[in-house]
């Protein structure tokens, strides 16, 4: 508890965007979230007052960190599974729970729990050897689709191979691999939920994520021709996971949409990029829901404030280099498109990475996803579409 204040106080492993979003929608609720950072150049880093800096994977450094702290969450997934489960076995409330964060981390454990749910996944078996891809491929027919059980994410860790020679260079790097029926998609859908350890459950409306290389550049919100009992059962499904996981805080489920019906993906257990809409775009955003749910407040409204939501990602390009001008080019983006809502994450630039994201509300699809295109194509390349 902070003597200061009298509230709780909450801890988050990681210092990423994800933390620093996370601590300004922790302001607002009177607190300065605590962070673990690996650098004192990490995003939240520059922007919290509580930072400790250490290392995720040392407990010893884990376990320093939580003293104090009310709770603990994340910011990302590669927290040991064992300092997990050592943390709350040391008394630390911790949200997510090491049961349920498991499924977040171990894409076999997370297929094959949910396969015994019954959950829609695309077709998919473990792999350990190139006997075991040729009668994987046998039955569903390649091209394929290799991930690496643990660590991967944004498109890394993930191998699309269309015969066995693609795929050798692959098995023959002894990362533990699933494999996967590519399926063909019509288009990638998100539903982010919200759980507290009360059970108390929110959803905000399914969105459609657009990735280009693996790596999500658009997120519109609601999501476009969806009809109401499809966006409903998606719905339904999210919170159903999130209950028979144990996940409290929020949960990113990911889907694809086929001409057959819905698959689900990928699961992520902590505020995720396919939600960075809801800052300005809902009433209450995922940072803030976050925060409430692994306090066990009660949840707050995910209504959306306009009809349309449109969120952008900066990616940076392929220079290791900040755009020249940016300032400038943040003064002219505020001019010329003053309803557009800008963030950036105080990250170091690297080719293709998220150092920030744009968004737009309004009542035209169109109109709204013209407006959010430009004015990030004008930030990152100095050009006006």
């Amino acid at each position: 508890m902070d003597e200061r204040t009298g509230l709780p106080v909450v801890g988050m492993v990681g210092a990423g965007q994800l933390a620093r979003m996370t601590h300004q929608a922790a302001i607002a609720l009177g607190q300065s979230l605590r962070v673990l950072a690996d650098s004192r150049d990490d995003g939240a880093a520059l922007v919290a007052a509580d930072v400790v800096v250490g290392d995720y994977r040392s407990l010893d450094d884990l376990r320093a960190f939580a003293r104090g702290c009310d709770v603990v969450t994340f910011d990302h997934e590669h927290v040991p599974h064992e300092h997990i489960v050592a943390l709350a076995a040391d008394g630390v409330p911790v949200h997510p729970g090491a049961a349920a964060l498991r499924f977040a981390q171990d894409k076999r454990a997370m297929r094959e729990r949910l396969t015994e749910l019954g959950v829609p996944c695309p077709r998919w078996a473990p792999i350990s050897d190139a006997g075991e891809l040729d009668a994987f491929a046998t039955q569903v027919g390649w091209p394929l689709v290799l991930k690496a059980t643990t660590g991967g994410y944004d498109g890394k860790g993930v191998w699309v191979v269309g015969n066995a020679l693609d795929a050798a260079a692959v098995l023959a790097s002894g990362t533990p691999l699933i494999a996967e029926q590519k399926v063909q998609i019509v288009r990638e859908l998100a539903a982010d939920v919200a759980r507290s350890p009360f059970g108390q459950g929110a959803v905000w409306p399914v969105v459609e994520t657009v990735q280009r290389d693996g790596i999500c550049v658009e997120v519109i919100a609601p999501a476009p021709d969806l009809d109401d009992d499809t966006a409903e059962q998606v719905q339904a499904l999210a919170l159903r996971i999130a209950g028979e996981l144990g996940v409290t805080g929020v949960l990113a489920v990911e889907l694809f949409q086929t001409a057959d019906g819905l698959l689900v993906n990928e699961l992520a257990m902590r505020p995720h990029n396919s939600a960075h809409w809801t800052i300005e775009g809902a009433r209450t955003s995922q940072f803030e829901q976050h925060l409430r749910a692994v306090l066990d407040y009660p949840l707050g409204s995910t209504a959306q404030t306009a009809p349309v939501v449109v969120m952008a990602n900066l990616l940076a390009g392929p220079d290791d280099v900040v755009p020249k001008g940016i300032d400038e080019r943040v003064h002219h983006l505020m001019a010329h498109w003053p309803e557009v809502k800008l963030h950036l994450y105080g990250k170091h630039f690297r080719p293709g990475r998220k150092v920030g994201h744009l968004t737009a509300l309004g009542d035209d699809l169109a109109t709204v996803r013209a407006r959010v295109a430009e004015a990030a194509d004008y930030l990152m390349n100095g050009e006006r579409t």
